[in-house]
Parts: structure tokens; sequence; C-alpha cells
């Protein structure tokens, strides 16, 4: 066996042993971030899919709660402007049900879970995690506010002609109270608060949204104004008017929709909050 001296090694190549890695070995690349656009649609389908698995039975809930609520209140309500109110309010309360409160508790959830760990080591924008979310849950009540609708306009007698407003009326507002109730969710420093906070703005839909504001306190009508249900509440209550006044249903849907925007970037802006902690 021979050995080689020492000084016959070539002085610019280090040995195995000590050779120190290159930049491009030591970290490699990491995947691109997914775009906007496609991560959103990847986030929707998947909560979308686990909504209609989950979220059927509270759904259910949701419409036979409204449709019971009008039923309680045509013993008290006639016709008029009431009647628009309560079977107005009713629909939108379907999606506060799910959009708020059932939103609230999923994020809740899953901050207390870890389950936000899971979407930080994803390469997927955090507005694509709160859109996605936002959108699934808000889709899933088109069926409850359909029938709650129809079966509001047949028990108060009202025309079903302009019941095609849901279409502006649900992405609405089911944007601005998912904003609110994923914002909750993820501000919550416990999930048995985000269960409290989502379960406290139903409450306040169904107070202030069914009820006809005629009847309400001035105080208590402020507190309905911040409300950003009442907005499609008042749209939609709208258009079962004689003659509707467009300008007038068209304003109140600006303004849900400005809510919604708002508070889906409060609610982004708490989800990286949420995530980097």
């Amino acid at each position: 066996m021979s050995t080689v001296p020492a000084e016959t090694l070539p002085t610019g190549a280090p040995s195995a042993r000590t050779r120190a890695p290159s930049e491009d070995e030591a970290a490699a690349p990491l995947a691109p971030r997914a775009r906007l656009l496609p991560a959103l649609a990847a986030v929707y389908r998947a909560q979308l899919s686990r909504a209609r698995v989950a979220r059927i039975p509270l759904l259910f809930v949701a419409t036979f709660q409204s449709i019971g609520i009008m039923v309680l209140m045509r013993g008290v309500v006639d016709g008029g402007s009431e009647a628009r109110a309560v079977v107005a309010g009713s629909t939108v309360l379907v999606v506060a049900f799910v959009a708020l409160n059932l939103l609230a508790q999923y994020f809740g959830q899953l901050r207390a879970t870890g389950g936000l760990d899971h979407y930080a080591t994803l390469p997927v924008p955090p507005a694509a995690v709160v859109l996605g979310a936002a959108g699934a849950y808000a889709s899933f009540t088109v069926p409850g506010t359909a029938v709650t609708a129809v079966a509001g306009s047949l028990l108060f007698g009202l025309p079903l002609g302009h019941l095609w407003i849901l279409a502006a009326v649900v992405p609405l507002a089911g944007a601005a109270l998912a904003g609110l109730g994923a914002a909750l969710g993820l501000l919550a420093p416990r999930q048995e608060l985000a269960t409290l906070l989502g379960q406290l703005g139903m409450s306040a839909a169904l107070l202030l949204g069914v009820l006809p504001p005629e009847r309400l306190p001035e105080p208590i009508g402020w507190a309905r104004d911040l409300l950003p249900s009442t907005y499609g509440v008042e749209a939609m209550a709208r258009t079962f008017e004689p003659g509707p006044d467009w300008a007038a249903v068209a304003l109140d849907l600006a303004v849900c929709g400005v809510v919604g925007v708002v508070s889906l970037a409060v609610a982004t802006w708490a989800y990286r909050r949420a995530a980097v902690r």
C-alpha cells in the first residue's frame, strides 16, 4: 500500500471532508409562489367540498330557523313595510348564520389547533386563503336563502318577480359577513371566544335585521346601521315594493360591497398576524 505525500495534492482543491458547500448547494431554491387567482380557486374548491360534507345539517338548521322566525312574526306583522323587512331580514339571516357564525368558529378552531401552520407552509397568498374560505361559506348559503325568500314571500303575500336580486345580495352580504366572521375568528385569543363572538354577531343580525326598523329605538337603529348585513336587507326589502327605487337599491348594494372589501382586507391582515405568531 503506497502513500502520497500531502505536498503532492493540488493546493486549489480542498478535500471532501473540509470542502465548504457552495451557495447553490446550501439552500435549494423554493417553489415559486402561487398566483392569487389559481390559489384562490384551489382553496375555494377545497373549502366548498369540505363544507358540503360537514355543514349541510347546519344549513338546514339555519333555513328552518329563518322560516320559523317568519312564521312567528306572521302572527304580529300583517303586511306592508314590516312584512318586507321580516322576509328580507330572515333571508339574510341564513347568510349570517353560515358566513359569519360558522366562519368565525372555523378560523378560531384553525388558530387554536395549529391549522394555520399548514397554510403558512404552502406557497399560497394569505388573501387566497381568506377569500377562498369566505367565498365557499358564502356560496354554501345560496340554497337556504332561496328557499327562505320564496317561503317568506308566499307566507306574507309579497311579489316573487324581483327575487333575482338575491344574485347580488347573497355574494355582497356574504362577503361582508364572511370577512367579519373570519376577522373575529382570527383575532380572538381563544377558540371559545371566537365561538362566542360568532354567536353574538349572528344574534345581532337576527335582532337588528329581522325586526322592522320602525319599531327599534333610535340608539339601536344607529347600531343597525353599523351592521354589514343591514344594507343587503334594505336592498332586498326595497325590491318588494310596488315600484322599487332601483337607485336606492344600487346604493345599498354598493355600500354592502364596500363594507365587504374592507372586512375581507381586515380578515387578510388578521390572517397574516395570526400566521406569524
